[in-house]
């Protein structure tokens, strides 16, 4: 690391283990498939209400997956779904599930000035604290739009009560990426106890490669997906964070026929494949939610 991110603190911790077995972190990013990064230029926000929604029926499978399995998980649910489905959230809560915030209504951070990010994650946080009347102490970036250029907003969350974020992805992309960040769960901000658990990757030479889920779980063969989440257990010692939309596991969704190729490609790839894969996935691992896998210790 250099420059500024040479400040980061890694976290030390014994990881959750549980029948022999290293205990990795589940995490679902609630919102509906037409509020994605890719489809932001041809469906606005103004029109949002007026799609089909699907993301209270695709969250509902999910969380039979989940009863079906054992599995408890981090649910980071948009204020705008949880304004619109107050039972879903409540839902997710009465079945054990961690929830915490994704944002308002799926706004980048690195793309809103301080005093708009502020707002929006209050916000959020509000809401969602409303409704489930329970405390929401993790946040999640849309897109993982927290990087080099706003580090400031940690100081933000810290400030507005979160004790975690799940926002850095260290890896180069179009979207999203601070690939020179720690791999593994830091503490951003000097003096605090605010904690980054960043998304997975698995480092091969001197880069990091993307293997805790969305596009590239589905793109990608199951097989390089396992193997990657046993390296990182096996080898670094560490739990995975593995992160899915809803929206991923539905096939049925409608096709938007303005996306370019390269988006639509992203998008629609392997949906027929994802809840078949997760199902794998539930059985290859032992899995828990963010706050249980990073504050709990192995007996």
């Amino acid at each position: 690391m250099d420059g500024g991110l040479s400040i980061f603190r890694m976290k030390t911790f014994d990881p959750l283990c549980r029948d022999g077995r290293l205990v990795n972190a589940m995490s679902v990013d609630v919102e509906d498939y037409f509020q994605v990064q890719a489809l932001a230029a041809v469906i606005p926000r103004a029109d949002w209400d007026r799609q089909p929604r699907r993301v209270e029926a695709n969250t509902g499978r999910i969380l039979e997956l989940f009863a079906r399995h054992g599995v408890s998980a981090t649910f980071f649910t948009l204020g705008w779904v949880a304004e619109r489905y107050p039972s879903l959230v409540r839902r997710i809560v009465a079945e054990g599930h961690e929830l915490a915030s994704h944002g308002s209504d799926h706004r980048r951070a690195d793309e809103q000035g301080r005093d708009g990010f502020r707002d929006d994650v209050r916000r959020s946080k509000k809401t969602l604290e409303d409704i489930a009347g329970v405390e929401v102490r993790g946040y999640r970036a849309p897109t993982f739009s927290i990087g080099e250029r706003n580090l400031w907003a940690f100081d933000i969350l810290a400030a507005e009560g979160y004790a975690y974020s799940s926002s850095v992805y260290p890896v180069r992309r179009d979207y999203y990426g601070m690939p020179d960040a720690p791999r593994f769960a830091f503490y951003p901000l000097q003096g605090l106890a605010f904690e980054e658990y960043p998304i997975t990757t698995s480092r091969l030479g001197r880069r990091n490669f993307p293997c805790g889920g969305g596009g590239f779980f589905r793109l990608l063969p199951y097989a390089l997906s396992r193997a990657a989440i046993a390296r990182v257990n096996r080898q670094d010692r560490q739990p995975a964070i593995f992160y899915f939309h809803p929206w991923e596991a539905d096939p049925q969704q409608p096709r938007v026929r303005a996306l370019g190729f390269k988006s639509r490609f992203r998008h629609y790839l392997n949906l027929d494949k994802t809840a078949g894969r997760l199902e794998r996935l539930m059985k290859d691992f032992a899995w828990d939610r963010m706050d249980k896998v990073f504050q709990r210790q192995c007996p």
